[in-house]
């Protein structure tokens, strides 16, 4: 059936208006909202038919089929907006004939169809783009921490401008290819989006570099951050803390401001312990022989006293060293003894990494006295473990100090210097 049939069927209720008595005016008035009532039943039924045979078809082609792209196809509602194609086009075609008699507002129909075209194309596209995404990161690990949401998002940026100058283009004519026009609408999109294109080039910059990922445990005290990153979009990064609260952080900050990344220690084979005691440069003493025998009961170290011991017999006894002082000559330490002391008990300790670096290190003396820093790696690096193993091994060692005769440096406290009043 052709439009003149169609136009000849819409215009029998005017006819007969009209052979009843009523003015032209009228019959054409009533006629033309009566043809639009049944049209647009007409296109909402189309509508709704349309809607529920493609979404199934679609299901059941998904289900039939072994990718997982037209899975997320429908999960991102895609068959229903190309559903709402049909009964687009079907309007299209009826709109001429349903105002045949007036003009403008034909015009002004057509107008609205165009617009609805263009915001429906919008749609789809964000349904194809949504689709995309989750399928990459479905199939492919590698895309599981890539921002994959800001290019996305600047993807939709670009489609609604581009929606936008179309339909001013359809309401006023606006001729979107004045380069002067073009410009102003640039500039005016630059001071709009300012910290979109900002978030986009940093979100783009992260990726490339390989700054950022998801899942990192990063630290940036500027914003308060201190906890795993859980997403990031154009224009945030969304940080979840260890106390649960979440911190945003805008995304050009990584590349404008300096933050810690964790992601090497979880990468490496162990995690760091670097922490020092502090001793009081006073007890630090020469060893005499009965200091020895009582420290070779400590069984960790009685083997390296019991050698160290003889080398040092033998040195004194060869030069003739006058060991009536202590100074003269070689000697041990008790400071010496310890610091071997802290690393056989680390290296006994099975929670440490003897595969990465170990060490027990003498620091420059402070106002706070002698630096002794246990530096080493944990094999757990999960937090909780990390700081338990960390609590044992400087229980102990703190323990463990005055069986050498040293003390820790400590600031004077209340009862202190209560006692030194007294």
């Amino acid at each position: 059936m052709d439009k003149k049939e169609i136009l000849h069927y819409a215009n029998l209720f005017r006819k007969y208006l009209y052979k009843e008595g009523m003015t032209d005016f009228w019959s054409t008035l009533i006629n033309t909202i009566v043809v639009a009532i049944v049209g647009l039943i007409i296109i909402l039924i189309l509508d709704y038919i349309t809607r529920n045979i493609i979404v199934q078809v679609f299901k059941t082609f998904s289900n039939k089929t072994k990718t997982t792209f037209d899975d997320f196809l429908v999960k991102s509602n895609f068959p229903r907006f190309v559903a709402h194609l049909a009964p687009w086009f079907l309007a299209w075609y009826l709109i001429p004939i349903i105002f045949h008699d007036y003009p403008k507002t034909e015009n002004v129909s057509l107008t609205i169809a165009k617009i609805l075209l263009v915001i429906l194309s919008v749609y789809i596209f964000r349904s194809i783009l949504r689709t995309t995404k989750n399928y990459l990161r479905e199939s492919n690990e590698k895309f599981n921490d890539k921002p994959l949401e800001s290019y996305q998002q600047v993807l939709m940026i670009f489609a609604w401008g581009a929606a936008i100058f179309f339909i001013v283009n359809f309401i006023t004519g606006f001729s979107i290819e004045s380069l002067a026009s073009l410009g102003a609408a640039s500039a005016v999109l630059l001071l709009i989006f300012r910290d979109t294109i900002l978030g986009f080039v940093a979100s783009i910059q992260v990726s490339v570099n390989d700054i950022v990922h998801i899942g990192d445990w990063i630290t940036f005290s500027k914003y308060g951050a201190d906890g795993y990153v859980t997403e990031i979009n154009l224009a945030t990064v969304r940080v979840q803390n260890f106390d649960n609260t979440y911190t945003t952080i805008p995304t050009y900050s990584l590349i404008a401001d300096s933050f810690q990344n964790w992601r090497g220690m979880q990468e490496s084979e162990g995690r760091r312990i670097k922490r020092a005691l502090f001793i009081k440069q006073n007890t630090v003493k020469f060893l005499s022989s009965e200091d020895i025998e009582n420290l070779e009961k400590i069984e960790l170290i009685k083997p390296y006293l019991e050698h160290r011991e003889k080398d040092v017999t033998r040195y004194n006894t060869t030069h003739e060293i006058d060991k009536s002082l202590l100074v003269n000559g070689r000697n041990q330490t008790n400071l010496g003894v310890f610091r071997k002391y802290a690393d056989a008990f680390l290296h006994e300790n099975p929670a440490i990494n003897k595969e990465l670096f170990l060490m027990v290190r003498h620091l420059a003396p402070t106002d706070r006295g002698i630096p002794i820093e246990i530096f080493c790696f944990s094999h757990d690096k999960r937090w909780e473990n990390y700081e338990h193993i960390q609590a044992d091994i400087f229980d102990h060692l703190i323990a463990a100090i005055p069986y050498f005769g040293l003390e820790l440096f400590e600031i004077p406290s209340g009862k202190d210097l209560e006692g030194l009043k007294r």
